[in-house]
């Protein structure tokens, strides 16, 4: 018998193949370690994508490629992107396979394969482009190893936990991801510092310790439902997804004259070949007999309308990291003394008041929301994170850390208010033999928004940038002798290598303007123009027109997202998903075959807690189909 079926042994099951049993929870021990292994996987993932960002400039350096030359821009964008496409893409088809095979199996799979990337990326021995590519495509490995990790956790923890706890539960484990990209930010900066490889080999010990303990601890008590995979689906929904956001990818560099590739052909046929193919994923979906996407689950509303808000949520914040580390390390930090060499670790610092908020407001929200519903905490998140980016829309770019600190400590308390109640009320709306299929598409929707949003606000900051870059950098180097010719074609670089300059930390004036070009100015202007204060100064009102613009977009998107989770109704559990898993003793396959539709759409939902309780058995309780 395998590690992960143990503790079975006889029971009953309904003919919709939820255990007659599962009322009965689970002990108080199984679910707490479930809880701390999916903690750890979560926080190894969430640590170690941060800590990445704050560690590119000494990988970029490690492996010897210019981020500053417009031919490297793509390495750099796969980079970031890559990852993020590889989770989204899969994620949705991994906690399909959780449900077919066990979640337990495959998220134990998903540690193995994240440490083994780890391990080779901290021994990666190629440099300039072959090194770019290799380090890439191992990344992209990570991804799939994450996936698994990503998809199988929340469906883990809700076979664990019984529905008056999934928001407590759901609420540590999101505070592990976020406190993951916090601490991230830290201990990359501290680890780049030493030694670029270390940021990757971090991960080989906890993965290997974490590995050993799943597959010793966890236990399989989720229902398994035996059917086919669905590969058309699989296809034209990885098709339809990868080439949306290899268009936006593409879409922020530039292309001929133009300061973005918009325009390009390449670009334009991904975006409208994706959606095509996206809405023909849609239709498969809807007829065949075991698909990848379980569609019937948006038909019960709350699980809708909060994929939707999630998205949102994800959209309107998932850049606002980068923008902020951009604008940390390209001009507050050196506008304030610090060294370029110094500014990956003190903007994780000088970041943590997000984490702070997050920590405050995020267990908290959990358990209230198990009592009182997701509609009022997670609807009111996101119209505090709206406030706090209408705010950050009035301070200038040179601000006052004390004021910064406080709108940042305000987002991370709206982010906690949301997060939490919103996962949680997803998982409790669907059915039970659906759960790793729907954590999936949960993570889906959640993945697929942070590479939108990065798309979007790199975008848009380019815009801004653009608006009035060209004659504030040529303006401030002729004033300090620099030969016209050579003021012109600086000023003309594209909006993206700056941004990309102020986001890895570099000063770019030194390597741009050359030793030919300084040798001939006067001393005291070759060391303004290289020093701590004139590229930070030269970017900052163009930078700040991109940042109006951003924060415009979030705090819509943000308002957006409040729309969309005030209408997931009161608070309502689905029956089948109110049990916790299997419990020891009930069957983890179910038996019977079962009409996806009918369970989706039939399935009683019972007011909670006021009507019932945990374990009753459905007595004297009043029905209501999902509306």
């Amino acid at each position: 018998m395998n590690r992960g079926d143990r503790g079975t042994t006889n029971g009953t099951s309904s003919p919709n193949g939820v255990g007659t049993a599962l009322a009965k929870a689970p002990s108080d021990r199984y679910k707490w370690i479930a809880l701390s292994n999916t903690t750890i996987g979560i926080l190894m993932a969430a640590i170690d994508g941060s800590a990445l960002i704050i560690a590119l400039p000494a990988i970029f350096r490690g492996i010897h490629l210019n981020p500053l030359d417009p031919a490297n821009f793509s390495y750099l964008l796969w980079v970031l992107m890559g990852y993020m496409l590889v989770v989204a893409v899969l994620v949705v088809t991994v906690g399909r396979l959780g449900d077919i095979f066990g979640r337990v199996r495959t998220y134990n799979l998903g540690f193995v394969i994240f440490t083994v990337a780890s391990a080779f990326l901290a021994f990666e021995p190629w440099h300039g482009s072959p090194g770019a590519l290799a380090f890439i495509i191992v990344r992209m490995v990570q991804g799939i190893g994450a996936s698994f990790l990503f998809a199988n956790s929340g469906a883990i923890l809700t076979d664990a936990f019984p529905a008056e706890e999934r928001g407590m539960a759901m609420g540590v484990n999101t505070i592990a991801g976020i406190v993951g990209s916090f601490v991230g930010l830290v201990l990359g900066g501290v680890l780049a510092s030493i030694d670029w490889r270390l940021v990757f080999l971090i991960n080989v010990p906890i993965g290997v310790f974490a590995t050993i303990w799943a597959y010793w601890k966890l236990e399989e008590r989720g229902i398994r439902t035996p059917s086919r995979i669905d590969w058309t689906g699989n296809v034209t929904f990885a098709a339809g997804l990868t080439a949306i956001l290899v268009g936006i990818t593409y879409g922020i560099r530039p292309y001929g004259h133009d300061t973005m590739g918009w325009t390009s052909p390449l670009v334009l046929s991904c975006l409208i070949g994706g959606v095509v193919v996206l809405a023909a994923f849609a239709v498969i979906e809807t007829r065949v007999s075991d698909p990848m996407f379980q569609m019937s689950l948006f038909r019960i509303r709350a699980f809708t309308a909060g994929n939707v808000a999630s998205l949102l949520a994800a959209i309107g914040r998932g850049g606002l990291m980068f923008i902020l580390v951009i604008w940390l390390q390209g001009i507050w930090l050196p506008l304030h003394g610090y060294s370029y060499s110094v500014t990956p670790l003190w903007a994780g610092i000088y970041l943590l008041p997000f984490t702070f908020g997050f920590l405050a407001a995020s267990p908290l929200a959990g358990a209230l929301s198990d009592r009182y519903g997701a509609r009022y905490f997670a609807t009111g998140g996101m119209i505090l994170a709206a406030a706090s980016f209408g705010l950050f829309l009035v301070i200038p770019v040179n601000f006052s850390y004390p004021v910064f600190a406080l709108l940042a400590l305000t987002n991370g308390v709206a982010m906690g208010l949301f997060a939490a109640p919103n996962m949680a009320a997803i998982m409790n709306s669907a059915p039970a033999e659906h759960r790793g299929a729907a954590s999936g598409m949960r993570t889906t929707f959640m993945n697929t928004g942070m590479p939108l949003s990065m798309g979007v606000f790199f975008s848009l900051m380019i815009v801004g940038l653009a608006s009035s870059m060209p004659s504030t950098p040529y303006k401030g180097l002729t004033a300090h002798g620099v030969p016209t010719a050579s003021a012109a074609a600086l000023a003309h670089l594209p909006p993206m290598g700056y941004l990309f300059a102020s986001f890895l930390g570099y000063n770019p004036m030194s390597q741009l303007l050359g030793p030919r070009v300084l040798g001939r100015l006067s001393p005291s202007s070759a060391a303004t123009l290289t020093g701590k204060r004139f590229f930070p100064t030269v970017i900052s009102g163009p930078f700040h027109d991109g940042l109006v613009v951003v924060f415009v977009f979030a705090l819509v998107m943000c308002l957006l997202a409040a729309a969309a989770s005030w209408m997931r109704g009161e608070h309502r559990i689905l029956e089948s998903a109110r049990y916790v898993g299997t419990a020891p003793g009930a069957p983890t396959e179910a038996p019977v075959a079962t009409d996806v539709n009918q369970v989706a759409v039939d399935s009683v939902e019972l007011p909670f807690p006021e009507e019932a309780s945990v374990g009753s058995g459905g007595a004297n309780r009043t029905p209501s189909i999902p509306r």
